[in-house]
């Protein structure tokens, strides 16, 4: 398997609801491991996502889990993920998703650099960058 570099999220409990939403939002399959299946099962973490995985169609890899007790949830401004490319009805498409029950920073237009380009952060509080490449003449 050749290196890969992809982004995990953390949340707040949350986790489950978060991911079956990106599913929604990107397709592609989702596995969702509970720490009560390595072995916590008579926790309050049992239900919990230890670690989850969405493999989509178009070849994005986004994994996440509940922070468990104990650990710090380091939420802020010290990431995003973003999107890119040029196929404008795939990306328009996502945002859509994304943006809907979120706040949106910088609205999805067109840019000083020609792109279509947005900020936003999604209902579960992650930042996301969507650049929708101009055509090449």
């Amino acid at each position: 398997m050749a290196s890969r570099l992809n982004p995990y999220l953390s949340f707040d409990g949350n986790a489950r609801q978060a991911m079956e939403f990106y599913e929604e939002v990107f397709g592609g399959t989702l596995a969702l491991h509970t720490f009560g299946e390595f072995g916590q099962k008579d926790t309050p973490l049992a239900d919990k996502i230890m670690h989850g995985r969405l493999e989509t169609p178009s070849g994005f890899t986004l994994m996440g889990a509940d922070t468990p007790p104990g650990m710090e949830l380091a939420k802020g401004a010290n990431f995003s993920v973003s999107l890119s490319g040029d196929d404008d009805t795939e990306l328009r498409g996502y945002w859509e998703k994304l943006s809907t029950g979120g706040s949106v920073s910088v609205p999805l237009e067109k840019q000083m650099w020609g792109d279509v380009f947005g900020m936003c952060t999604d209902r579960f509080g992650i930042p996301w960058m969507v650049n929708i490449s101009r055509p090449q003449s």
